[in-house]
C-alpha cells in the first residue's frame, strides 16, 4: 500500500499535495452531514453514490493532474497579468475567505440544530470555496519565468483546479435545498405539469376538472371521491436532483468541452421535466382507470423509471456531444489528391 501511495504522489508537490488531503477532510465531513439526508430522505438515497463518483473521477483524472502540475512547474507556464492576474487573486482570498466562514457557520449549525437544510448548504459551499481557494494558492510556481496570457481561463492554475470541479460542487445536488428555494421550485413545477396533464386529458375528451394542483375525475367508486394531487403524482423537484446528479457525472467523466457538459447537464433538467410529466400523465390516468387510492401501488415504480429513463437518454446523447465531424470548407486544407506516375509512351518508326 504504501509502494502504491508514493506511485501515485510521485511529483505531486508537497504543498499541492497537503491542499488536496485538506479539500478531502472536508468532503469527507459534508458527506457525513449531508448523509442524514441520505439515510432518512428516500429521494435523496442516491446521494450514497456522492462519495463513490467523486473518488472515482479524481482517480480518472490523475494523470491529467500531474500533467497539469507538470505545466504548472514549467518555465514558461501561463499566467494571467494585469486585471486579469488581479481578478483572480482577489477572487481566490476572498473564496478561502469566504468559505471559511460559510464552513464555519455550517459546522456551528450542525452542533447546534444538528442536521438541517441551511447547515448542510452552507458546508456545501464552504467546502467547495475552500476547496478551490487553497488548490489554486498552493499550485506550483514555475521554474523559470512564466508567460503572460491576457485570458484568465488559459491560466495554468486555473486549469488545474478546473479539474476538481465536479468533486466539488456535487454536493450541492445530493442533498435538500433549502426550504424556500425547494418551496418556490416545486410550486412552480406544480403549476406546469397540473396544466399540461389537464390540457391532455381535456383535449382527448375525458372528463376532468381542476382545482388548484388537485384533479378531480370520474367515480371510479360510487360515492368516493377520485381525485389526484399532482403534488402525490409527481412534482418533479426529487426526480429533477437526481437527473441533475446523473448528468453532472456524466458530463464529469465522458465529456471534455465546457459547453457539451453544461449541454448535457442541462438536457438533464430537461428530460426529467419531460418524464415527470409522462409520469403524471401515466399516474392520473391509472387514477382514472383504478381510482386514486390504486396510484400507491406504481408510484415509487414510475419514479424509479424516470431517473432510469432519464439516464438512458443522457447515454444516448454522449455519441451525438462526442462525435467529431471533419469538414473541408473552403478554408479547410484537403489531403492532397493521389497523383499517378504518367504511362510510358512508346513511339514507332513509319
Amino acid at each position: 500500500m504504501t509502494d502504491q501511495w508514493k506511485k501515485w504522489t510521485a511529483a505531486v508537490p508537497a504543498p499541492f499535495l497537503t491542499a488536496l488531503l485538506f479539500g478531502a477532510a472536508y468532503l469527507g465531513f459534508v458527506a457525513w452531514d449531508q448523509s442524514h439526508w441520505w439515510r432518512t430522505l428516500s429521494d435523496y438515497s442516491f446521494g450514497w453514490l456522492a462519495p463513490v463518483f467523486v473518488a472515482f473521477v479524481v482517480h480518472d483524472r490523475w494523470p491529467r493532474v500531474r500533467a497539469a502540475l507538470r505545466d504548472c512547474s514549467a518555465a514558461g507556464s501561463l499566467r494571467a497579468a494585469g486585471a486579469g492576474g488581479l481578478a483572480l487573486a482577489l477572487s481566490a482570498y476572498g473564496a478561502l475567505a469566504g468559505g471559511a466562514a460559510l464552513f464555519l457557520l455550517g459546522a456551528y449549525y450542525r452542533a447546534g440544530a444538528g442536521a438541517s437544510q441551511p447547515g448542510s448548504l452552507a458546508l456545501s459551499l464552504g467546502a467547495a470555496a475552500l476547496l478551490g481557494a487553497t488548490l489554486f494558492l498552493n499550485s506550483p510556481e514555475p521554474d523559470g519565468p512564466s508567460s503572460s496570457s491576457a485570458n484568465i481561463s488559459a491560466d495554468a492554475r486555473v486549469r488545474l483546479v478546473a479539474l476538481f470541479v465536479f468533486p466539488a460542487l456535487v454536493w450541492l445536488v445530493s442533498a435538500p435545498m433549502v426550504s424556500v428555494v425547494e418551496n418556490n421550485l416545486s410550486r412552480f413545477l406544480l403549476g406546469r405539469v397540473t396544466s399540461v396533464v389537464y390540457f391532455t386529458f381535456d383535449t382527448l375528451g375525458m372528463p376532468v376538472q381542476q382545482a388548484g394542483n388537485v384533479l378531480v375525475l370520474p367515480e371510479v367508486v360510487p360515492g368516493q371521491r377520485n381525485e389526484v394531487g399532482v403534488a402525490e403524482a409527481c412534482s418533479g423537484i426529487r426526480s429533477l436532483t437526481g437527473c441533475l446528479f446523473a448528468g453532472s457525472f456524466l458530463a464529469a467523466v465522458f465529456l471534455e468541452k465546457l459547453w457539451k457538459k453544461t449541454l448535457l447537464v442541462g438536457m438533464a433538467a430537461v428530460f426529467a421535466f419531460g418524464m415527470n410529466i409522462v409520469r403524471a400523465l401515466f399516474l392520473t390516468g391509472w387514477a382514472y382507470r383504478h381510482g386514486s387510492d390504486a396510484i400507491h401501488n406504481v408510484h415509487d415504480i414510475a419514479g424509479y423509471a424516470v431517473l432510469g429513463l432519464t439516464v438512458a437518454g443522457l447515454l444516448c446523447l454522449l455519441p451525438l456531444l462526442n462525435l467529431k465531424i471533419s469538414v473541408h470548407g473552403r478554408g479547410g486544407s484537403r489531403p492532397p489528391m493521389p497523383v499517378s506516375a504518367p504511362k510510358p509512351t512508346t513511339s514507332g518508326m513509319h
